[in-house]
């Protein structure tokens, strides 16, 4: 006999909608898995056999976030399939800055009513986030809040767990005056700042759907691309280059972020004219009438992520980054200095 109460779906929660959600989800969680995988979903919890072959000292590395306030853009859009991927994103992207490589990833929705489609769409975006991060996804879960939130809104976040040998930690203990600084480009706002955005645009119905000419899309398609990942490039790189120390651009942008790569006595001396700013922040810059400091203070700014290797595999390591499919740049170098980081 299936579970099914008729006094808690009254009240609002609908348990046989999660489980049509579960069946719709499968499929999406099945292209995700890898070797060390011990069990589907379903289970009270998911397992997961790392292989710590050719390591001496494993360490597992664990990173959490949420999507944040982008997620009204997809409510607005009614598209639901790629914020999954933000989620995953803003999880691995943290992980592989230690120079580990993601293992699992489980994520966490709360909805106001459970439409076992829209769960499977957000799902469909977790999955992807894991396919192109190289992690699987093991587990998760749907809890329907009737009452906390509106009907056709929802709160997703989730946490992944990686694994580094000791030895190959990446923390910026080795780095020196005169190393560079590589930029990966950006897809774009990424996951971070949206309130500002939000504000900056006057976000609804009416104005996402307006047409933005130098980029060829409406202001919610530009808005709502995904987050890049950058874990696959940044592995490929920490393989054949000596990285030193790795910054995920993400909320605080680059004064809050870089700042955390460096050890004291050192900045990062960035050239503003090194970076490709994506068109959308100028126009965020512009509509907003914002400072040139607190947009380099807010967003990325079209550098998703930061790397420091010594001066001389600088060239080669932005021929590896762009071949791997991450676009990159060199945009400055370690200097003497306490300011941890400095943009001229």
């Amino acid at each position: 006999m299936k579970s099914f109460s008729e006094s808690y779906k009254n009240a609002g929660v609908d348990v046989t909608a999660g489980y049509k959600a579960v069946e719709l989800m499968k499929g999406h969680v099945a292209r995700t898995k890898i070797p060390g995988v011990v069990s589907g979903i379903g289970g009270f919890g998911g397992l997961f056999q790392p292989d710590f072959a050719g390591m001496s000292e494993p360490v597992l590395v664990s990173g959490t976030d949420g999507v944040g306030t982008k997620l009204k853009i997809a409510f607005l859009m009614d598209k639901h399939d790629t914020v999954g991927i933000d989620c995953v994103a803003m999880c691995v992207n943290d992980i592989v800055c230690c120079g580990a490589r993601p293992l699992f990833f489980l994520d966490y929705i709360a909805i106001g009513k459970n439409v076992p489609e829209r769960v499977a769409e957000l799902v469909a975006g977790v999955a992807e986030g894991c396919v192109q991060s190289g992690c699987a996804l093991v587990g998760g879960e749907t809890a329907e809040h009737p009452g906390m939130m509106p009907e056709d809104e929802y709160d997703l976040a989730g946490f992944s767990v990686g694994l580094v040998d000791r030895a190959k930690i990446v923390d910026g203990s080795r780095l020196q005056k005169g190393d560079a600084i590589i930029g990966l480009e950006s897809s774009g706002v990424h996951s971070n700042g949206f309130s500002l955005v939000r504000k900056v645009f006057d976000i609804s119905e009416k104005t996402i759907g307006r047409h933005i000419d130098e980029l060829g899309k409406t202001l919610g398609e530009v808005l709502l691309t995904p987050t890049r990942l950058y874990v696959k490039p940044m592995l490929e790189l920490m393989s054949k280059c000596d990285v030193k120390a790795v910054s995920h651009v993400t909320g605080g942008g680059f004064y809050e972020n870089i700042p955390r790569m460096m050890k004291d006595g050192l900045t990062a001396r960035i050239e503003k004219s090194k970076i490709p700013v994506h068109p959308i922040f100028r126009l965020i810059q512009k509509e907003g009438n914002i400072p040139e400091r607190d947009m380099f203070n807010t967003f990325n700014m079209g550098i998703g992520m930061c790397a420091a290797v010594p001066a001389e595999q600088a060239d080669d390591a932005v021929s590896i980054l762009n071949a791997a499919g991450a676009p990159a740049h060199i945009i400055g170098e370690v200097a003497e200095g306490g300011e941890g980081v400095v943009l001229c």
